[in-house]
């Protein structure tokens, strides 16, 4: 028999109404349950929430502080004297009855050099950190450690920025006589014009809380830093006089700032004192939604998906096929699985976001390659867990256990993992060890330690990057296969 009417024989086998009915209903429960919950996500801003900041590369950013400055040519810099750094922390456990003072560890407040005061402009900055020191940072992403050492009026700690065309040098000194380089970045195509000055930011206090059987919810509180400096020096600075705005959104909106302390600046006879809240850095996605919030409906598929899979592997051993049936049965089942997973997430993710966005919920821009990546990688995941389950089925031959056993090794694993339920340890290795590692594929979140961020797999980071989960799937489903294929056939049967 020809392989094309091989083809032709299995799939009429395998495309039995109700097999064809289950399919569509997985699909369609990805979509109904992702356009569900896309439809009852509304925005809770006055209005339509503010447009996610995006660097020049287009990458999604964290860009909110005051900003004291004025304009600064192609050649100068600014030297600052700071003798002092605290912070306010609003409402921390145990009692969460009190506004305390407190910094978190990666509250700032230093110098910056930045491409004007649009949200995601291009900058470099050398700052003061809650709990990690001087830092160098430029760009969201890059930072470079300076001093690990603190502040105060006895030992303050001298902080200096130069620009020479597009190169920016950022320097330390705890006397103002002896510097030492912290680091220098080239930032390309600088215009002749930019802003420098003094800033303060704050990160939310992110604490966890305890649920489900040791799961963990992220409570973040709001948090204000601020700095006081002194001897502050600018050359090469243009005419025009310091102004002092935020950058990246209105703050002082909140009871606690207005009441307690409101962000801004206070110049005092040499002295400026600056307060601020949020943060300069890569992605925090706070608030915002991502292409796996519209994946709600993907535990449920891929339950039916395995179902079908054992029940249809259990029925092939019951035949008396060869190595050559077997493996186009399983080519057919895998092949069946991708186009349902393709059309289900190809389908949900765009319709889904699309519909976030118009409830004016801020919503992660998607790259055309990442977006592919996860509409692709799903189906070639879905396809591989039913083939997984396929050789379950087979090497088991009764479909119950293969629905057991599937079950127990794919959805269930990741359905335990990505709810707040397990203690996060238990559901990173989870989705290290078993084949729902495979699914790390729809994750689109990068891990930044200078972020204050929970990063688990119930807020949708994975422990394994995108491709090794795959690899690590696709190890434990030919595995099953050779596993299916090495056992003794029943009476009668002759895997040939």
């Amino acid at each position: 028999m020809s392989t094309t009417e091989l083809l032709r024989r299995e799939w009429a086998a395998f495309r039995r109404p109700g097999r064809l009915i289950a399919l569509a209903v997985a699909a369609l429960s990805v979509i109904a349950l992702g356009v569900l919950f896309a439809f009852g996500d509304r925005s809770s801003c006055d209005g339509s929430c503010p447009a996610v900041p995006a660097a020049d590369d287009g990458s999604i950013v964290t860009d909110k502080f005051w900003f004291l400055h004025r304009d600064l040519g192609r050649e100068g810099g600014i030297t600052v004297r700071m003798t002092s750094m605290t912070g306010t922390i609003t409402y921390p456990p145990p009692n969460h009855d009190k506004i305390v003072p407190g910094l978190v560890p990666w509250a700032k407040a230093g110098i910056i050099i930045k491409d004007g005061v649009r949200p995601g402009s291009r900058y470099a900055a050398l700052t003061m950190t809650g709990g990690h020191g001087v830092r160098f940072q430029y760009d969201y992403r890059h930072d470079v450690a300076g001093g690990a050492s603190g502040v105060s009026a006895r030992s303050p700690r001298w902080l200096r920025l130069t620009r020479s065309g597009d190169t920016i040098t950022g320097s330390e000194s705890t006397d103002g006589k002896q510097w030492r380089t912290v680091a220098t970045a080239t930032l390309g195509g600088l215009p002749d014009t930019l802003q420098v000055g003094l800033f303060a930011t704050s990160p939310g206090d992110l604490t966890l809380d305890e649920i489900g059987l040791g799961g963990a919810v992220g409570k973040l509180r709001h948090t204000q830093t601020v700095g006081v400096f002194d001897n502050v020096a600018v050359n090469g600075a243009a005419d025009g006089a310091w102004r002092s705005e935020p950058v990246g959104g209105t703050l002082n909106e909140a009871d606690w700032e207005k009441h307690h302390n409101p962000s801004g600046t206070v110049q005092r006879d040499g002295v400026i004192t600056i307060s601020g809240t949020g943060d300069i850095g890569p992605h925090d996605f706070e608030g915002a939604r991502t292409a796996r919030d519209t994946l709600r409906g993907l535990t449920i598929g891929l339950i039916i998906v395995l179902v079908v899979a054992a029940l249809y592997g259990a029925r092939t051993a019951r035949r008396t096929p060869s190595r050559r049936v077997v493996t186009v049965s399983a080519a057919i089942v895998g092949a069946a699985t991708f186009v349902t997973g393709l059309v289900a997430v190809g389908v949900v993710v765009p319709l889904g976001m699309a519909v976030l966005r118009s409830n004016g919920v801020p919503v992660w821009p998607l790259p055309m390659p990442t977006g592919a990546r996860v509409v692709v990688g799903l189906a070639v995941g879905l396809a591989l867990c039913a083939v997984l389950t396929y050789g379950l089925g087979l090497w088991l031959r009764r479909s119950w256990a293969a629905i057991v056993v599937g079950l127990s090794l794919i959805a269930v694993p990741y359905a335990v993992a990505t709810l707040p339920l397990l203690p996060d340890a238990v559901s990173e290795w989870l989705l290290r060890l078993t084949p729902a590692a495979g699914l790390a594929i729809q994750q689109t979140m990068t891990e930044y330690p200078q972020v204050n961020v929970h990063y688990a797999p119930s807020t949708g980071y994975f422990p394994l990057p995108w491709w090794a989960g795959l690899a690590l799937l696709l190890a434990y489903t030919t595995l099953a296969m050779r596993i299916a294929l090495g056992r003794k056939p029943a009476a009668g049967n002759d895997w040939r």
